[in-house]
């Protein structure tokens, strides 16, 4: 009787044990945090969002492993005017918004072709980059009525991250030449940064000082630029840093989201770096 029983708890031990292991980040692609200093992490190959609480992620959604349901592929956060998190899907061409309840509604009619970025205005207009049709759209806070179409904002290749700077003006990180660019109150890209001087940028965040603090996947670099524009300089660059993808914010801190190292960094005002989350 005493050999059943230790071995039952060997074959639940083991399968507990599968479990712990499988609950862990596999391929975090962006990272957000609400009003409430709650983290919230998108992993493409969970497939779902982590909600991380003092440093200890739990699933918070979990997508269907089934292509073409909702968040199946995941790539973008964001955070609301109301403190809601919306997530842009691929999977299903949708940008949702999560409810109280912690369930997905879909924003545009499966508009969307493949949403890489997502920012909302003061007024809660939201700005989605979508990579299929090189696009910049935005649309209501609440959502596209069914015969409505998303306003077109602007028309550039490889657009992969949203901000709005300090004079609350659209800013997008592209990967193609000339890489950070602002639409204008007349609607016209100006080019804030020249060339190509990233290797792989993504994600855009504005700082305190107003600086812009953008990811590169290639370089494994946080980079700066100054308010306005103008020279890149590596702000964080190498270990732990592997491949950095998505950038937020929560306070004055960054948050780093790098599916390679399979982790969520914190990245203080002064450089210092800290793991935050990490998968064994």
């Amino acid at each position: 009787m005493r050999s059943v029983f230790s071995l039952v708890f060997l074959v639940f031990g083991t399968i507990a044990s599968a479990v712990a292991q499988e609950a862990a980040l596999q391929y975090p692609l962006a990272v957000v945090a609400d009003p409430d200093g709650v983290i919230y992490v998108a992993d493409l190959e969970l497939p779902g969002v982590w909600k991380v609480t003092d440093g200890k992620a739990e699933v918070y959604f979990q997508a269907s492993k089934r292509f073409r349901t909702p968040l199946n592929r995941v790539r973008c956060l964001a955070i609301d005017g109301d403190g809601r998190l919306l997530a842009g899907d691929s999977a299903t061409r949708e940008v949702y918004r999560f409810s109280e309840d912690g369930k997905p509604e879909p924003l545009t009619n499966g508009y969307i072709g493949i949403p890489s970025a997502i920012v909302t205005a003061e007024d809660g207009t939201i700005y989605v980059a979508d990579l299929e049709v090189e696009r910049v759209w935005s649309f209501p806070k609440d959502g596209l009525k069914e015969s409505e179409e998303p306003t077109e904002v602007a028309v550039v290749a490889g657009v992969r991250g949203l901000a709005f700077d300090a004079d609350k003006k659209l800013l997008l990180v592209t990967t193609i030449e000339d890489p950070i660019r602002r639409v204008g109150d007349d609607g016209k890209l100006e080019v804030l940064v020249p060339g190509r001087p990233f290797e792989f940028p993504h994600q855009i965040v504005v700082g305190k000082d107003g600086s812009y603090l953008v990811t590169d996947n290639y370089a494994a670099t946080v980079w700066q630029v100054p308010a306005g524009g103008g020279e890149p300089k590596p702000f964080m660059k190498g270990e732990p840093l592997v491949k950095p993808v998505g950038l937020g914010k929560r306070g004055d801190d960054l948050l780093v989201a790098d599916p390679h190292a399979k982790a969520i960094f914190v990245i203080t005002p002064d450089a210092k770096v800290t793991t935050l989350v990490k998968a064994k």
